[in-house]
């Protein structure tokens, strides 16, 4: 008996826009479904070597919630590349200015650490509030399913 593996062509992987809502999520719990959604997991034909992930749309990020004593006690690090070029930041601070980074560098750490996650994290869209500017492609994505 023969088995043969299906590997979709990269001119038949069909992308979808999905939207979520961050309204009230947790910040690691979010960025794990969001991840998956990204790498394709839920989709049939879902190969770790070939990008089949889907788009993603986050808004109201800033109602992401921290659970525990997270919010006054973890830090987000940045370095320059220069000597002495460290930058630790509060999640207070990160949160309440730009909790859209907090949400992208949550999702860029579950994703694997080559070429293929650094394409897959670009249809990442994450917006502060509810408005985003993506209406064309969700309005596609319904007439797609009809």
């Amino acid at each position: 008996m023969n088995k043969i593996t299906y590997l979709p062509k990269h001119n038949l992987i069909e992308r979808k826009w999905h939207l979520v809502n961050a309204k009230g999520r947790v910040l690691g719990r979010l960025a794990v479904e969001l991840a998956y959604l990204l790498s394709g997991k839920n989709k049939v034909f879902y190969t770790n070597h070939i990008d089949c992930g889907d788009f993603v749309i986050v808004t109201n990020a800033i109602e992401i919630i921290l659970t525990g004593k997270k919010l006054n006690q973890k830090t987000y690090f940045t370095h320059s590349g220069y000597p002495g070029g460290a930058k630790l930041t509060d999640y207070s601070v990160l949160m309440a200015e730009n909790p859209e980074k907090a949400l992208f560098a949550a999702v860029k750490g579950m994703l694997p650490k080559n070429k293929l996650a650094r394409k897959q994290i670009k249809r990442l869209k994450v917006f502060k509030y509810n408005k985003h500017v993506h209406d064309c492609q969700l309005i596609q994505n319904k007439k797609g399913k009809e």
